[in-house]
């Protein structure tokens, strides 16, 4: 769809001066490096600013290069890292950081096609790296960017839906103004952080209002349109937490979880899936929890559900 060319004129103009006067003064924001870029990028993906901030500034301080983070253990990064959830954000990250130690050198690219290769890297993280630290006219489209674009341009597409996005990048790429794809970009995102947010968006401030069509309609706390998640499907599981004696006096049994898949690699309690109730008593509703752990998988804990199966017959909560 096509906009008026004023329109879109008067937003990028508007909404990049009012970014270098009001822009907020963050760590990653002082350099041009590519490596520190693409460290806040990555966490900052479903992670509030403030939370960042500090594991920003610890995380460089112990991996300050390219190098640095491409040799460190697996346990050292995770463990900086720790806190911040969402684990394979950190693996992805190092295991694409190694790629570019040893295919490049240990420059980050600065093409869309070699930055796109690298492990974990989708098309925002590349936008982001190759506006901000080389001032490449790539869109990079997130969560915010939609929202302000849907807002103000009256886009209602399902942004959940790739289509959308695909014509959200579009549309963010036509409006960067020539030379100042990084300071344009941020700004979208700033926008979207500091003004025109979720609910409550404060159009009064905003440096865009008089050509939002999203207010200007009445729509600017109902757009962007997004449909509904499947609801998250609820588990329950029998933990043991098993205490040591002797020669293990003060430790606690724990067990890693598999290479691949959920919380990988990740140390836990030894538990069981508590499926709905069958036949057979509380030992009939056991199933065994991937993966089976040191302990030998659930037998220790039949036990233990067998002696409170009296005691919790027909409850909802074994």
């Amino acid at each position: 769809m096509e906009y008026p060319t004023e329109q879109k004129r008067f937003f990028s103009a508007n909404l990049l001066a009012w970014y270098l006067i009001h822009r907020r003064d963050l760590p990653w924001r002082r350099s041009r490096n590519p490596y520190y870029i693409w460290i806040s990028e990555v966490m900052l993906q479903q992670t509030r600013v403030d939370t960042v901030i500090p594991y920003f500034h610890r995380f460089v301080d112990l991996f300050p290069t390219v190098e640095a983070l491409a040799e460190a253990p697996e346990d050292e990064v995770l463990k900086a890292w720790e806190g911040l959830g969402y684990y394979s954000r950190a693996r992805n990250l190092q295991q694409a950081v190694r790629e570019v130690h040893e295919r490049y050198g240990g420059i980050v690219p600065d093409t869309k096609e070699d930055i796109s290769s690298l492990r974990g890297v989708g098309p925002y993280t590349s936008g982001a790296i190759l506006s901000i630290a080389y001032n490449k006219p790539e869109p990079a489209v997130d969560g915010n960017v939609m929202r302000v674009l849907s807002r103000y341009f009256l886009i209602e597409d399902d942004i959940a839906k790739p289509a959308a996005r695909v014509g959200m990048e579009r549309l963010a790429r036509d409006l960067i103004p020539e030379g100042s794809a990084g300071d344009f970009n941020q700004a979208l995102m700033e926008l979207g952080a500091m003004v025109c947010t979720p609910r409550s968006p404060q159009c009064l401030t905003c440096p865009v209002m008089d050509h939002c069509s999203g207010r200007l309609a009445g729509r600017e706390e109902t757009l962007p349109v997004k449909s509904k998640a499947k609801p998250p499907k609820p588990e329950r599981r029998l933990v043991a937490l098993i205490e040591g004696e002797g020669e293990n006096a003060g430790r606690i049994l724990i067990r890693q979880r598999p290479q691949e898949g959920l919380l990988a690699r990740m140390w836990e309690l030894p538990h069981v899936e508590l499926r709905a109730a069958a036949s057979g008593g509380a030992r009939g509703s056991l199933a065994a929890a991937e993966p089976p752990g040191p302990a030998g998988g659930p037998g220790l804990l039949l036990a233990a559900a067998d002696e409170a199966a009296p005691a919790s017959a027909g409850a909802d909560t074994p």
